[in-house]
């Protein structure tokens, strides 16, 4: 498989944000950590062993600790200096390293998208759950910048007569489900939020972008540096398309959320085709009978 995102940069970029972090430039991530503890409150069970994947930054971890979900938790990065000092296990990224079924809780925030083989990885994880091991991970998903995508694209064209990539595909949200059912896991869902944020200029969201760690890192970008009059071409068009009255401009991220179980007998099961005992068409002519 040709890979489309280089992982290798990926991670060089996410080591420097974390050398020189920028304060509120993490918003996205604290967001998906709200997120989390919300879904997993609603979750009426708790679960033995848990492994937390590659989320670059302790609050999932923190989170799941809070919940008082899991018995034991195993945080899992690609580089030590996510780890920052405290306990986990390094493993290259996109692998899942546990044996089967010794798992009983697997979360992920905010790295799939950057992963080449994402069906892979999720298979790993249905494979590393033990029976009715739950699975909940949240992605950035399409929709995500796509008024970055717009712009450059525009401005390339206009300058040069063509244009090269220059933001990652992003998964749709109803791949997503496809993919959670592809890997054998039951009962999925799926749903996607929206994050708007506002700025001043398309700088100050490059800027937001570079203190994340998230710039380009797609295998089959430009090598030629983006030139001044590209970006200033660029953040003229994004002010022109996507600016709100007071002049301020809008980014889209989209958060898709996963989550899925290992099948279990114990598990609901759907009901087989043409066993109900009262059609449709009764209840719709009778909608005050019984």
């Amino acid at each position: 498989m040709q890979p489309i995102i280089d992982t290798e940069l990926w991670l060089v970029r996410k080591r420097r944000a974390l050398a020189h972090p920028v304060a509120g430039a993490d918003f996205l991530m604290r967001r998906a950590a709200e997120d989390l503890a919300d879904r997993l409150g609603a979750v009426e069970r708790k679960f033995g062993k848990a492994a937390v994947l590659f989320c670059q930054t302790p609050d999932a971890t923190d989170v799941v600790a809070a919940s008082g979900k899991a018995a034991e938790i195993v945080r899992v990065e690609a580089d030590p200096a996510f780890l920052d000092g405290r306990p986990g296990l390094i493993a290259p990224l996109e692998t899942v390293p546990f044996q089967p079924e010794s798992l009983d809780l697997v979360v992920s925030l905010l790295s799939l998208q950057a992963m080449n083989d994402i069906p892979g990885m999720l298979v790993q994880i249905r494979r590393a759950l033990r029976p009715d091991g739950l699975f909940l991970g949240a992605f950035a998903g399409a929709g995500t910048l796509s008024e970055l995508r717009e712009s450059l694209l525009a401005a390339e064209t206009e300058l040069y007569g063509g244009a090269s990539p220059r933001v990652i595909p992003f998964t749709d949200v109803r791949d997503a489900g496809a993919l959670l059912q592809r890997a054998g896991l039951a009962l999925p869902v799926v749903d996607v939020e929206t994050v708007t944020v506002r700025y001043d200029t398309l700088f100050d969201l490059i800027a937001d972008l570079r203190a994340m760690g998230e710039t380009s890192a797609l295998t089959d970008r430009s090598r030629r540096p983006g030139a001044r009059k590209l970006f200033t071409r660029a953040a003229e068009i994004y002010a022109e398309r996507f600016s709100d009255a007071d002049g301020r401009i809008r980014a889209s991220f989209s958060i898709v959320w996963m989550s899925g179980w290992a099948p279990d007998a114990s598990q609901q099961k759907p009901l087989k085709p043409g066993s109900a005992k009262v059609s449709l068409k009764t209840i719709l002519e009778n909608p005050g009978g019984r």
